[in-house]
């Protein structure tokens, strides 16, 4: 049987999709052959020109995910405007930074909200579709990629909220996962690991943080977003049908370090 990466026919719904990695993920599905949808609060205007030039079926949603409130209604125009829904890539996310003794509730509960409750509701929303569309004889799988973080597997500095957040990503993953491979859903996660965005920014142009980061990559060097992006479409693809309830790190090597 021949592996398949090909995503022709396929329609999928990537949050967070302005710039970086969220952008490239979106971007890749739609050159595997896949009709995008993408959610987000600000209309991301370079993104949505490449997927038009690709030839794709595209739909924009505008979208605030710091609540659940919206998550039913983007599930629905992403049906609507593509015509079903077969992969959920949930990439949406801020981080808040403080010393863990002056951190606040706020910036507790913004970043638990946003990238980890309104992740959850969602991935249950298209499920949902997914599921009930798989329940109606049709033999197509559907796929969930969440973004996690090398925090999903270490503490960090100054980001207690977000470490948290993405260590729950990791287990909500594999809890979906397990409830869901019988449905014909498969949900699975990539930690990225120092990836060049513009989020990165300060980090990268911080010459002896930078260089402490490349030491400790076995790579050599910096990540791209296209690095996530190939995993995206792997993920999202035939060809990882088989694959559900893993936590892929993208990171050069840093684990292993």
């Amino acid at each position: 049987m021949a592996i398949s990466f090909d995503l022709i026919g396929k329609a999928a719904l990537v949050t967070g999709a302005n710039t970086g990695i969220g952008q490239a993920i979106a971007i890749a599905l739609a050159q595997a052959g896949a009709d995008v949808a993408v959610a987000g609060r600000s209309e991301p205007t370079e993104t949505l020109a490449a997927l038009k030039a690709i030839g794709r079926k595209v739909v924009n949603i505008a979208a605030d995910l710091s609540s659940i409130q919206p998550v039913q209604r983007v599930t629905d125009e992403a049906v609507d405007g593509l015509g079903r829904l077969d992969i959920l890539v949930n990439n949406a996310g801020i981080i808040r930074r403080d010393d863990l003794l002056d951190f606040t509730e706020a910036d507790w509960d913004a970043v638990i909200d946003t990238n980890l409750k309104s992740l959850f509701f969602l991935s249950q929303a298209a499920a949902r579709h997914m599921a009930a569309r798989a329940a109606d004889g049709d033999q197509s799988r559907g796929k969930i990629v969440n973004i996690a973080s090398l925090l999903s597997f270490q503490g960090g500095i100054r980001v207690p909220s977000y470490a948290a957040a993405k260590s729950g990503v990791a287990g909500v993953t594999r809890a979906m996962a397990n409830e869901l491979a019988a449905r014909g859903i498969q949900v699975n996660a990539i930690a990225p690991g120092y990836i060049a965005t513009n989020n990165t920014a300060a980090l990268q142009g911080d010459e002896t943080r930078n260089r402490q980061i490349l030491e400790r990559i076995p790579a050599g060097r910096w990540g791209r977003p296209e690095d996530i992006a190939g995993t995206a479409v792997y993920l999202s693809s035939p060809a990882a049908d088989y694959v559900t309830g893993q936590i892929l790190a993208v990171d050069g090597g840093w684990l292993a370090r």
